[in-house]
């Protein structure tokens, strides 16, 4: 079967950051993330003998023209895309369109979206199938040979019958992830794949697990909808890291698990990255808890080849943390990252404005502490964010009960202006993210970054997130009303 594994393009001046991504949000300076589920979609058809196209049309930088072209020359028969919530009423348009000049072909979607709603992309498009769970990977080869030798639809599924919409039921998330092959990473195009995190290139992207052994917090729609935690085994993630090395030279990965495996897990990891001699052949990133890790782990990390870790500081108000079950304190945010720091590593910290419950001097008191801990060298990098509540998550059943929601008008929860009641107006919390951004450019945190360059490497990277920095100040100079 001939099937593309799709990313169409959406049109503008800015760049969606769709793909393996938990939250959207338009880009003027894009960078794309690897995305790892539909990667391993595309190796496993392969390996069964399809003809698979890789056809990421927003990190090609396509125009419609272009997927037009694409879809008259190549004619796939299945085209599946991954969709989120700002975009998916976009997604419906472009279905309409294929099936208008192709009636025959069969369409599929996936993502978080249309796991939370998937009778609402049912009735809004002619899709022919909703693929829901974060085993999309494993539901897009089990439907493949649903089409081709009629095995039975695994649990998850959604498909028209005499006119009617059904479902097998909920899915399982009991795949064995051991099971996965190793992507094909000429397949998948992995060289168009990139965040500024990176510093020495070639670099890539691992997933160790699905998504965060934590999975309380209730802002995350892929923690809250795919709720069950599952890791590959450290053997196979550490023959993978040896193959990257071997074959493509690659120098820096970012693991996109949700929340990187912990506990024994992690102590075998380390030990591993060691004796096989990758701690001293590259450097690896990944996301963490503040509350995983002793000192000690932080040194074992460090020593093991861990460069950079992603912390969720998200509020500076303890009662906001609690509210949002992140189980973690305020003290606990500031003595990890001055822990990670003595162990050597990069913190880089993500930030939400907008609760509906916090006051705009609440607002502040997390810009304070993120503009702290920056200045003071207890943190390297942050990612800010106006809150968003997407739909299938506790946060966004929490904001309809009270009547926060400020439009259901899916195409607004681009983070471009706040969907959520809030003391703040909008204007000020565009301001108030655009001064996190601008601790980057404190005299303090500019001197201490010039003093820590060392190589070439270094001084490009500089370069690249001080071009991100200004166009994340763009990304939130329009704000809707």
């Amino acid at each position: 079967m001939k099937v593309a594994v799709s990313y169409p393009p959406l049109g503008g001046d800015r760049h969606a950051t769709l793909g393996q991504n938990r939250q959207f949000q338009w880009f003027h300076n894009p960078s794309f993330i690897y995305p790892m589920v539909p990667a391993w979609a595309a190796t496993m058809l392969k390996l069964e003998g399809h003809e698979v196209i890789w056809n990421d049309a927003i990190a090609r930088r396509w125009t419609p023209g272009d997927f037009s072209d694409f879809l008259e020359r190549e004619r796939p028969e299945l085209i599946a895309m991954e969709t989120k919530t700002p975009v998916v009423a976009l997604h419906w348009d472009i279905i309409r369109d294929i099936k208008d000049r192709s009636p025959e072909t069969i369409v599929a979607l996936f993502g978080d979206h249309v796991t939370a709603m998937p009778e609402e992309s049912m009735a809004g498009c002619p899709v022919d199938y909703v693929l829901t769970g974060g085993d999309y990977d494993f539901l897009l080869v089990n439907l493949v040979g649903h089409l081709e030798r009629g095995i039975p639809l695994e649990p998850g599924i959604w498909f028209r019958k005499d006119g009617e919409t059904q479902s097998t039921g909920r899915f399982a998330l009991a795949h064995d992830l051991d099971c996965l092959p190793e992507i094909d990473r000429e397949l998948t195009d992995w060289k168009s794949y990139g965040e500024h995190l990176f510093i020495r290139k070639p670099n890539t992207y691992t997933m160790a697990g699905r998504d965060c052994w934590y999975g309380k917090c209730t802002f995350c729609s892929w923690t809250t909808l795919y709720p069950k935690y599952r890791v590959r085994s450290e053997e196979l993630v550490l023959d993978e890291i040896g193959h990257l090395v071997d074959r493509y030279g690659v120098r820096e990965i970012f693991d996109d698990t949700g929340t990187f495996p912990s506990g024994g897990w992690l102590k075998r990891f380390c030990s591993g990255m060691v004796e096989r001699g990758y701690s001293e052949k590259l450097e690896i990133s990944c996301n963490a808890r503040v509350d995983a890790f002793s000192e000690n782990q932080f040194r074992d990390m460090a020593a093991s080849g861990f460069r950079l870790l992603k912390f969720g500081l998200e509020s500076a108000n303890q009662a906001t943390l609690d509210r949002l079950r992140k189980g973690t304190t305020v003290k606990q945010i500031v003595e990890s990252c001055r822990a990670a720091k003595r162990a050597g590593l990069t913190v880089h910290l993500t930030t939400m404005v907008g609760y509906p419950w916090e006051s705009e001097q609440d607002a502040r008191r997390t810009v304070d502490l993120a503009r702290k801990l920056l200045t003071d060298g207890d943190a390297d990098m942050l990612q800010a964010t106006i809150v968003i509540p997407y739909p299938g998550t506790p946060l966004f059943d929490e904001a309809r009960e009270n009547g926060w929601l400020l439009t259901t008008d899916w195409s607004r929860y681009d983070m471009r202006g706040p969907v959520l009641d809030s003391p703040i107006p909008a204007e000020e919390l565009g301001r108030l993210t655009q001064g996190l951004y601008r601790a980057f450019l404190s005299p303090s945190f500019i001197g201490r970054t010039i003093v820590s360059i060392r190589s070439l490497d270094d001084l490009k990277f500089v370069g690249r997130a001080g071009k991100a920095v200004m166009g994340h100040l763009k990304d939130f100079t329009l704000r809707r009303k």
